[in-house]
């Protein structure tokens, strides 16, 4: 039985290390160099031939022996093969290995007024450019969980645009619903359009403890919006409760006898809408 539960163990143990090597090669297989990057390159049994380079702003690398190389927009594998071929001029059966060491070109551009707070983690050039340096391969939800506060955030405009297009992916119902289905993995030059839901706001004004503004959620009704506000005052009229709402650019009003809804009557609560208007009148006069 000891046995069996050890070879269990190793068995388990070289099935992770390989989940591990072979996740590790397919980021580095994807990852494609860019601007600014620095690589190492080593040619085995040629301590001479190798060394640490950046990437120039024109793509290319000098590398001994060869000169020149074009970098930019290849995968390390595909770089580490081109060189074996032009080493393969000059030495018997080269072998390259070619690593990326330090990622600086992996950039993304966050915009909109959705955030308020800096963002966590990356280098966020400062909070008007929102340029994004990312150090790794990164996916939409990963970016969006070290974006900040998204609590001003209208996720359901949000949107990311790779080469002028916007691609299909659901921000709301991958940050509040869960929906991996719609996580996608950035690329280097998209753009992360994150607008604000102030527009979709709920206001609750008159006889409440705390008037204001509230974020809409899904499925806000018109007595949570009141409890949120503080509740009644003493002096509200709390069946004498208004939701003005806009509809093909007229206003609505809805009248919410709260008072019934809190005695039992659920039936009589009113789902909002985003941007509805909660008015509690008083029943002083």
């Amino acid at each position: 039985m000891t046995m069996k539960i050890k070879n269990l163990r190793v068995l388990v143990f070289l099935s992770l290390f390989f989940v591990t090597v072979w996740t590790t090669l397919a980021h580095a297989e994807r990852y494609v160099i860019g601007d600014e990057d620095m690589l190492s390159i080593s040619v085995w049994k040629e301590p001479e031939l190798s060394v640490s380079v950046p990437v120039r702003p024109d793509g290319m690398i000098s590398v001994p022996l060869v000169g020149d190389v074009k970098a930019a927009g290849e995968t390390p594998e595909q770089l580490k093969t081109m060189l074996e071929g032009m080493y393969a001029r000059y030495i018997k059966e080269p072998v390259v290995s070619v690593i990326v060491t330090q990622v600086n070109s992996f950039v993304v551009y966050v915009f909109g007024d959705g955030m308020t707070q800096q963002p966590i983690g990356g280098v966020m050039a400062g909070s008007q450019s929102g340029v994004f340096v990312l150090k790794r391969n990164t996916t939409l939800l990963q970016l969006l969980s070290r974006l900040g506060s998204l609590g001003n955030a209208d996720l359901k405009k949000s949107a990311v645009i790779r080469n002028g297009k916007r691609l299909d992916a659901d921000f709301y119902r991958l940050f509040i619903k869960g929906d991996v289905s719609q996580d996608i993995a950035l690329e280097p030059g998209d753009f992360i359009y994150i607008p604000s839901n102030v527009e979709n706001d709920v206001r609750v004004v008159g006889a409440v403890k705390t008037p204001g503004i509230l974020p809409y959620a899904e499925h806000m009704t018109a007595l949570d919006a009141v409890l949120a506000a503080g509740g009644f005052t003493d002096y509200a009229s709390r069946n004498d409760v208004l939701i003005e709402r806009k509809e093909g650019g007229k206003t609505k009003s809805i009248r919410v006898w709260l008072k019934d809804v809190m005695d039992g009557d659920m039936k009589k609560n009113v789902p909002l809408d985003p941007g509805d208007m909660v008015i509690v009148k008083s029943g002083i006069f």
